[in-house]
């Protein structure tokens, strides 16, 4: 079984990002650059199920500048047996990416696709199941377990009102949560391997693949700082300021 594991570059999860001088967009300079935290998790995943004798080949994919090749390389160091890199300097919109990963999935044919449920930095929530509609592929999103039986994947659901199972045909599409597991560190061996490792290159105009502008940023701003906090000596001064002052009784 092949698995197909779309991942992204994103600022590392420990650095504060600042907003350019302009608001034009998040000023990303001399910032350390990471693998999208969801997307780690999508990666230990299939390297389980290639280590369970499940999965026979683990194929990682991006979409972005060339500097993106560096998270691939760390990707295949975690247990991916090669990379697609689909190279542009372009900002896309969901509905685009999802487009260029259904053509990549055209030429690869993977069983299972897993991919972060979303990234840190647009939080969307959204590729996965724009992705799922493109290919006419059963979907299991905000997955917290997932079983291969057979032909079939069983996946555990994290919802609204607790946990839900449900049983898709392959292949399929799955979107990791982060109770599905906790992913490895990277070896130096491993990462010396990773060197090795095939990586294909790609552009958009090579997948066929015709995009639009969806969306346009009109203005980035950062959010609006935090008042401090008011100590108050009584129950009744409490009672006082959230009826008089935030007016909220």
């Amino acid at each position: 079984m092949k698995v197909l594991v779309p991942v992204k570059r994103v600022v590392d999860a420990n650095v504060k990002v600042r907003v350019k001088s302009d608001n034009s967009d998040v000023d990303t300079a001399n910032l350390k650059m990471a693998l999208n935290p969801f997307c780690e998790i999508a990666v230990e995943e299939a390297v389980r199920l290639k280590e369970a004798g499940t999965a026979t080949e683990i194929v990682v994919v991006t979409i972005g500048p060339k500097a993106a090749q560096e998270q691939l390389r760390t990707a295949m160091a975690l247990g991916a047996d090669r990379a697609v890199h689909i190279e542009t300097d372009e900002e896309l919109a969901p509905l685009s990416i999802a487009k260029l990963l259904k053509a990549v999935q055209d030429k690869e044919e993977a069983q299972l696709i897993l991919l972060g449920k979303q990234s840190i930095d647009g939080d969307n929530n959204q590729t996965g199941q724009m992705l799922a509609a493109l290919a006419d592929m059963p979907q299991g999103t905000f997955a917290s377990e997932v079983k291969i039986e057979g032909d079939s994947a069983i996946v555990t659901r994290e919802v609204d009102g607790g946990l839900q199972t449900i049983t898709m045909p392959l292949p399929a599409i799955v979107t990791t949560d982060l109770r599905l597991n906790e992913p490895r560190y990277a070896k130096l061996p491993n990462i010396m391997k990773a060197k090795r490792k095939p990586l294909d290159t790609l552009t958009i105009d090579e997948l066929g693949v015709s995009l639009k502008q969806h969306q346009k940023v009109l203005k980035v701003t950062p959010p609006a700082e935090r008042q401090a906090g008011v100590m108050v000596s009584s129950v009744s001064e409490l009672v006082e300021k959230l009826k008089n002052e935030a007016k909220v009784i």
